[in-house]
């Protein structure tokens, strides 16, 4: 138990040092990726995401979700990928393959959609390499480079306001 709240602290540590490190990169690069972390605790509708990256005019191969639960479950199968607290060590380190692939996967848009306080879903957010950051309202605001004030299950509210967001600043590809 102990040895949990070391790791906690060092996580934090960690996470707080690669909140400063951050340097934000405003291009004007058309958004052709994405990705996307959830809390499946707080929502799990994976067809509401394919959903907003066929508004955005991203390809469904180009599309990435990422699941997070506290617990095992088994029921957890069905994601693309799904992680837990065990898939992290000390300061930081991922202990997963397929979570580290993500992380170094240099997304146009990355979409964090939870509302928990949890650590791992922070560190995630954090270390990920996407140049624009999305996500709903944190405690944290250095997390993400746009933040959506709405209701987790309002995610029509939150999908038409990233739609109008990304029209704004010209990142949404013209297709005729």
């Amino acid at each position: 138990m102990i040895l949990k709240g070391f790791k906690g602290k060092s996580n934090k540590k960690y996470l707080n040092k690669l909140l400063t490190q951050r340097q934000v990169n405003i291009t004007n690069n058309k958004v052709s990726s994405l990705g996307v972390v959830i809390n499946v605790n707080e929502f799990d509708d994976f067809e509401a995401f394919k959903k907003l990256a066929t508004l955005i005019k991203i390809h469904t191969n180009n599309v990435k979700i990422i699941a997070f639960s506290e617990d095992e479950k088994e029921n957890l199968l069905s994601w693309d990928l799904c992680f837990t607290p065990k898939d992290f060590g000390w300061r930081g380190a991922v202990n997963n393959v397929e979570l580290q692939n993500f992380l170094n996967k240099e997304f146009d848009v990355l979409v964090s959609y939870y509302n928990e306080e949890i650590l791992e879903l922070k560190l995630i957010t954090a270390a990920s390499k996407a140049a624009f950051k999305v996500g709903v309202l944190q405690t944290d605001e250095r997390l993400n480079d746009l933040i959506i004030k709405t209701d987790i299950k309002e995610f029509d509210v939150f999908k038409n306001e990233l739609f109008k967001y990304l029209t704004i600043l010209n990142k949404i590809k013209n297709e005729q």
